[in-house]
C-alpha cells in the first residue's frame, strides 16, 4: 500500500466513521424518547386535573421534541470540540497538559527528543512538528494530532523521554510519523469531536438533575440522561476501538521499516509492560486513540481497547522474543543524556559524511527512485538526515534554536550572491531589522553560503518551531521583510519561491488558526488548467532547449490521467511563479487519487532525462509539500 492508498483509506475510514456515528444517534434517540415516555407519560397520568389515558408507545410530540433535542445537543457538541480543535495537534497537546519545548532546550532529555524529532522530520520530508512534553505524566506513552503536516504537533510523556534510550525514542517517534504521514491524524481528531458530542448527553443531564420545581419531572429525565450518557460513553468508546486497534499494527510496520532496528521499538514495548502507559490526565479518554500505548486501564474483555495486547505488538516486529518482560527495577531513568550519541543501527556502508561534502553539488538522483519514496522514507534518508543535521556550523545550529535567530538565518539563506547587489541588501536589512538580528545575519551569511541548495530547506525546516516562537507583530514584520527582500533583486528564482511557500504554508496556521479547507474537487477535468501551468513550469526549468521542453511535457502529460481532454504546453510567461501559486492552491483541495496522477506526471517530467537536477527538485518538492505529500531528500538509491 502506497501514501496515496493510506490517504485515500483514511478518508474511506472518515466514511465509516460517520457511519457508526449516525448508529450511535440513533440508539441513543431511540433510548431519550423511551425515557422520556415514560416519564412525560407517567407525569401525565399522576396529574390530578387530567382524565387517566392508556400507555401508548408512540408520542409523536415526544418523540419530536426529545429527538430534536438529542440531536441538537450532540451535532452542537460535536461542532463545539471540533472547533475547539481547530487549531491542530496543539490543541490536543495544550488538553492534555502538554508543554511545548523550547527549541533551545537545554534540558539533556528534552534536547534528544528535539534531536530525533528534527531528523525524522528531514528524513521524511514532512514539515517540522511542534513538539510537546507531558511532564506529569510518569509513565511512557506518545502521540501525533493534527489536521495537516502543518499543523501537527508530537508529544511524548516525561516518563518516555526519561526511561526511554535514543534508539527507543527513534522507534516510537518513527511510529508517531508513520500516523501523520498514513493520514490518520484529521481522522483521529474528528473521532474526538463526534466522542465530545455523544457524551455531551451525561453533562446535559447533570444540569437537569439539580434543577428545583414542586412536581418537576426534569430532575428524573437528568438522571435518566446521565445512565444514557452512559450509553453514549458505551458507543464512543466503542468506535475509538473499531477505527485505532489495525492502524497501530500498521504503524509498528512502518516505524520498523523506517528504522530498520526493530529491536529499539520492541524495547520500547517491552519498557511499556514495566513501566506502564497510563496517562492520568483528566482529558486521556477523549484522546485514548491517539496514544503510542494503551492511555487507559485494562477494559471489559478487550472490547473497548484502543490498542492491541502489547504481546501481540511486540510479537509482530521481534518473533524472536523470548515472552518476558522486564522489571520495573530493571528500566533505568535517564535524567541527562548518555555522553555520546548512539550509534545508528539500521545502515551500513555509508561514509561519514563531512560539513564539506553537504556544501558540495548533490549528484543527480534517477527519477524512478523519486515516487516510491513518497510517504516512505527508508534507513538511508533517516542516516541522511542524521549525518546533514550534524553537519551545520554550531552558530547555524544555535541560530535554528532561538526566534530572532531563525530569522537572522532565513534572510542570510535569501542574500544575492552579488557583493554589490548583496551589500545594499544588507544596508537596507539594517534599517528594517534590530540591530542584533542584523548582526547576526552578518555573521551567519558566510557560514550559509557555502551550503548547498539540497541543504537550504532542511534548514528552513528545522527553524519552523524558533520561528513560531515569534510574536504575531514580529511575524508581521518578519513577512513584510521576506516579501522585500525576495523581490529586491526583481526576480523570484525557485529557491525563493519554495521558501516563501513553507513559510506561508506552516507559519499561516499557526498565528491565524482556521478550519482545514475542505476537499471541493473529485475529478480531474476542472482541474486541466491548473495541471497544465505545474507541468509546463517543470518542464521549463528542466531545459531552456525548446524541444527538450517539449520532450520532458510530452513524457508527463499522460500521467496525469486527464481523460479526453488534451494537455497544451503553455508559454513560459503562462507558467510563472504566481500562476503556480494559484494552481498549487487549488490542486491542493483534491482527493488523494487526483494528486498522485498529478505528482507521477511532475516525476516524469522532471526525470525525462533520466535524472533529477536541483532546480527540478525544489520545485517537486515545493508542489508535493504543498499538496500535504511529502517527498522525503533526493538520496540516490542504488
Amino acid at each position: 500500500m502506497d501514501f496515496f492508498e493510506h490517504q485515500d483509506k483514511a478518508r474511506r475510514n472518515t466514511k465509516l466513521l460517520v457511519v457508526y456515528f449516525v448508529l450511535a444517534v440513533i440508539c441513543i434517540i431511540a433510548s431519550v424518547y423511551f425515557v422520556s415516555l415514560l416519564i412525560f407519560s407517567g407525569a401525565a397520568a399522576n396529574h390530578p386535573r387530567r382524565p387517566p389515558t392508556e400507555f401508548a408507545f408512540w408520542n409523536s410530540d415526544i418523540f419530536f421534541y426529545s429527538s430534536m433535542g438529542t440531536l441538537a445537543v450532540i451535532v452542537f457538541g460535536s461542532l463545539y470540540q471540533i472547533s475547539a480543535l481547530s487549531a491542530g495537534g496543539s490543541a490536543v497537546a495544550e488538553s492534555l497538559g502538554g508543554r511545548l519545548v523550547n527549541p533551545g532546550a537545554t534540558d539533556a532529555q528534552e534536547r534528544k527528543l528535539l534531536n530525533v524529532v528534527e531528523e525524522m522530520s528531514i528524513a521524511s520530508g514532512v514539515p517540522m512538528p511542534k513538539v510537546y512534553v507531558l511532564d506529569g505524566e510518569s509513565g511512557i506513552n506518545a502521540f501525533a494530532a493534527g489536521h495537516t503536516p502543518s499543523d501537527a504537533a508530537v508529544a511524548v510523556t516525561r516518563g518516555g523521554i526519561e526511561a526511554l534510550s535514543r534508539d527507543e525514542l527513534q522507534g516510537v517517534i518513527a511510529h508517531e510519523f508513520s500516523h501523520i504521514l498514513n493520514g490518520d491524524m484529521r481522522l483521529n481528531l474528528r473521532l474526538m469531536g463526534i466522542i465530545f458530542g455523544i457524551i455531551c448527553l451525561a453533562t446535559i443531564g447533570r444540569v437537569l438533575l439539580y434543577t428545583r420545581g414542586r412536581k418537576n419531572p426534569l430532575p428524573l429525565l437528568g438522571l435518566a440522561l446521565i445512565i444514557i450518557g452512559a450509553l453514549g460513553v458505551f458507543f464512543g468508546r466503542l468506535i475509538q476501538a473499531a477505527v485505532s486497534r489495525q492502524r497501530e499494527f500498521l504503524a509498528d510496520a512502518s516505524s520498523v521499516q523506517f528504522t530498520r532496528n526493530p529491536l529499539g521499538l520492541s524495547s520500547a514495548l517491552q519498557k511499556i509492560g514495566a513501566i506502564g502507559s497510563r496517562l492520568e490526565s483528566a482529558h486521556a479518554a477523549d484522546a485514548c486513540h491517539l496514544f503510542f500505548g494503551n492511555g487507559m486501564g485494562s477494559s471489559f474483555m478487550g472490547l473497548f481497547a484502543t490498542h492491541p495486547p502489547l504481546e501481540q505488538r511486540i510479537r509482530a516486529i521481534d518473533p524472536g522474543w523470548d515472552g518476558k518482560l522486564p522489571r520495573l527495577a530493571d528500566v533505568p531513568i535517564l535524567r541527562e543524556a548518555p555522553a555520546s550519541r548512539e550509534t545508528f543501527a539500521g545502515v551500513s556502508g555509508l561514509a561519514t559524511s563531512t560539513r564539506a561534502e553537504f556544501a558540495a553539488p548533490r549528484p543527480t538522483v534517477r527519477a524512478q527512485n523519486v515516487l516510491p519514496s513518497l510517504g516512505q522514507p527508508t534507513p538511508l534518508h533517516l542516516r541522511y538526515a542524521e549525518e546533514l543535521r550534524e553537519s551545520f556550523p554550531e552558530s547555524v545550529r544555535a541560530a535554528t534554536r532561538e526566534s530572532l535567530g531563525s530569522v537572522a538565518l532565513i534572510y542570510a539563506l535569501l542574500l544575492s550572491e552579488d557583493e554589490t547587489l548583496r551589500a545594499t541588501q544588507l544596508q537596507e536589512l539594517a534599517k528594517r531589522t534590530p540591530a542584533a538580528i542584523h548582526d547576526c545575519i552578518a555573521t551567519l551569511q558566510e557560514e550559509v553560503a557555502p551550503i548547498a541548495v539540497r541543504a537550504r530547506l532542511p534548514l528552513v525546516n528545522i527553524a519552523l518551531p524558533a520561528l513560531r516562537n515569534l510574536r504575531p507583530e514580529e511575524f508581521r514584520e518578519f513577512n513584510r521583510t521576506l516579501k522585500w527582500l525576495i523581490e529586491s533583486d526583481d526576480q523570484i528564482g525557485v529557491f525563493e519561491f519554495v521558501l516563501q511557500k513553507i513559510i506561508q504554508g506552516n507559519l499561516a496556521a499557526h498565528f491565524a488558526p482556521s478550519r482545514p479547507p475542505a476537499t471541493q474537487f473529485y475529478a480531474m477535468k476542472p482541474l486541466v488548467p491548473d495541471v497544465e501551468v505545474l507541468l509546463s513550469a517543470l518542464a521549463r526549468v528542466s531545459s531552456a532547449a525548446p524541444a527538450e521542453v517539449a520532450k520532458a511535457f510530452a513524457a508527463g502529460a499522460p500521467f496525469a490521467r486527464a481523460g479526453n481532454q488534451p494537455l497544451n504546453l503553455l508559454a513560459r510567461e503562462q507558467c510563472g511563479l504566481a500562476q503556480i501559486d494559484t494552481a498549487l492552491n487549488r490542486v491542493a483541495l483534491a482527493v488523494p487519487q487526483i494528486k498522485k496522477n498529478l505528482i507521477e506526471a511532475c516525476v516524469q517530467v522532471v526525470g525525462a532525462d533520466g535524472v533529477v537536477q536541483e532546480p527540478e527538485a525544489e520545485l517537486l518538492r515545493a508542489i508535493a509539500e504543498t499538496l500535504d505529500c511529502p517527498i522525503p531528500p533526493f538520496v540516490q538509491i542504488e
